[in-house]
């Protein structure tokens, strides 16, 4: 396993995602989890409350990302090769990514999806805990 993505388990756009790099990931060298799940931010040694608002990547190398660049190395872990890291690190095209992205985490809630991971899986989240809130 190359790296863990952490994303927002109570989204259906994100759940969404998270299956569509899955079935990419042909050789599971990825894994995927939500921050909703007990100790994932402590595990990371991130904000909980940062965590709600990007997608985070840990890579094994080391390499820790948000946003757009997270997406681009858990999408070249994914493929088995760096393609997407480095066209995100082309000048202007990451500052293009981070930009849609922002969007995108913005407006989650309102793109289609499919059933949250945490609505489908209630036993790997906390059930305290709810996305841009802290604990009850």
């Amino acid at each position: 396993m190359a790296g863990t993505l952490i994303f927002d388990g109570e989204c259906g756009f994100c759940t969404r995602c998270v299956y569509l790099l899955t079935r990419i990931d042909r050789h599971r060298r990825v894994r995927t989890v939500p921050f909703q799940r007990p100790g994932v931010a402590e595990e990371a040694g991130v904000d909980r409350d940062a965590l709600a608002r990007a997608v985070f990547w840990t890579g094994e190398d080391g390499g820790r990302y948000w946003g757009a660049e997270a997406v681009n190395a858990a999408l070249s872990d994914a493929l088995g090769n760096t393609l997407s890291l480095r066209l995100y690190r082309l000048p202007g095209v990451g500052r293009t990514q981070d930009g849609l992205y922002r969007w995108v985490a913005d407006n989650r809630h309102r793109l289609p999806g499919v059933t949250p991971w945490c609505s489908s899986h209630p036993r790997s989240c906390s059930p305290h805990f709810r996305a841009g809130q802290g604990a009850d």
